[in-house]
């Protein structure tokens, strides 16, 4: 393949066209989102079938409606992070099925299986520390983390950075943070009642709904890494570095919670530090695809795909909000084609870092065609 030109191919036409529609776009990993999502769905079903009876119906849908409370906390943070260059519904959907079914049933799984070898073995049951401190991280991060690199693998194109892997990330531990606070929030209410269900609903709801998304971030954040630097056998290291991140830092949260002497005091001296500078990092790398969609879009700019003006307006968060703003006063309103111009600008930009930084191919440069199409498209509606 040859290397990228340095600079944009310059637009033939400047001025706005008449609108034409913009090529059909190529459906990419469409086979693997129906058969992903289906049998993540199949799992999910299944998981449910074992807990109904083992909780009972009411005490399940308790437990399922006050584990929705932390969910949309977390769902919120992650729809900021997203926000900038969004990623496919299907692909979100898919990580937090894989979460919420798929991960939680080989966390099972494992689980009766180290029963019945302790058993067999006459034994007894596995000790609470090994299977806080030892198993549970191993098993749990190991599956959530295999949900991130198949999106790698199946939506590489979509898989541009450490954000992305952020965001796959936190969606996949959200998915299996919900499944798994159902099932506390069940057990509290059946063993201990309303006032226990009341405290566990604090501890994890309130106090740390964002702690599987801590820990499955690191393996995200790393495939994402791997992605930027380019080639899927590199991807694999950096996967391994991150989901080893991943298990220490759960293991030491489950540790403090059950060997500490003073956990509300670990947890304000710790764990919250450990919070404030993963929301640091996040602002970081969001500042990071602010910069590079800038760059890129004003590339364009200089071959005559945009005006200074609508590189502004399409590279800033204020700049975004005025342009939403300009269309909603529109006659007829224009906000959902103003909406597409940003994502499909935000997509291009990233597309073309992808061609610049040597991690495209014959269909990056075919995906830069039609998003400029696309553009060209979006802006001669907004202009009707």
């Amino acid at each position: 393949m040859s290397s990228p030109q340095s600079s944009p191919t310059p637009n033939p036409s400047p001025a706005p066209p008449i609108w034409t529609a913009p090529p059909a776009a190529r459906p990419r990993g469409g086979a693997f989102a129906a058969v992903g999502i289906v049998l993540a769905g199949i799992v999910g079903l299944l998981v449910v079938a074992y807990l109904a009876p083992a909780l009972g119906v009411s005490t399940l849908v308790i437990g399922s409606v006050l584990a929705f409370v932390p969910l949309m906390i977390v769902l919120l943070a992650v729809r900021w992070v997203d926000r900038w260059e969004p990623e496919p519904r299907w692909a979100l959907w898919f990580a937090f099925l894989w979460g919420a079914a798929v991960s939680v049933a080989v966390a099972l799984v494992v689980d009766l299986g180290v029963q019945l070898v302790f058993a067999f073995a006459a034994s007894g049951r596995p000790g609470e520390g090994m299977q806080a401190v030892v198993q549970a991280p191993l098993v749990e991060e190991s599956a959530k983390g295999a949900g991130v690199l198949l999106l790698f693998a199946f939506r590489r194109s979509h898989f541009d950075g450490p954000v992305d892997g952020l965001v796959y990330g936190a969606t996949v531990a959200a998915g299996f943070a919900f499944t798994e606070n159902v099932l506390y929030f069940g057990a509290a209410l059946a063993e201990g009642g309303a006032d226990e269900l009341g405290t566990t609903f604090v501890v994890r709801g309130l106090f740390s709904p964002f702690a599987h998304v801590l820990f499955t971030a690191c393996t995200g954040l790393a495939i994402g890494i791997g992605a930027r630097r380019g080639g899927r056998a590199g991807v694999v290291g950096w996967f391994l570095g991150g989901l080893l991140a991943a298990v220490l830092l759960h293991a030491f949260w489950n540790g403090s919670l059950v060997f500490a002497s003073d956990a509300v005091g670990l947890y304000f001296t710790v764990q919250v530090p450990i919070f404030i500078g993963f929301i640091l990092l996040t602002w970081f790398l969001r500042r990071e695809e602010m910069r590079v969609t800038r760059t890129r879009l004003a590339e364009y700019g200089a071959a005559g795909w945009f005006s200074p003006t609508e590189v502004e307006m399409l590279a800033s968060p204020a700049g975004r909000r005025q342009a939403v703003a300009w269309a909603r006063r529109q006659t007829p309103p224009r906000t959902a084609a103003m909406r597409k111009m940003i994502t499909d600008a935000t997509h291009l930009a990233f597309t073309r870092h992808r061609l610049l930084t040597g991690r495209g191919d014959v269909r990056t440069a075919a995906d830069e065609r039609a998003l400029l199409a696309a553009v060209t498209a979006d802006r001669a509606v907004l202009l009707r």
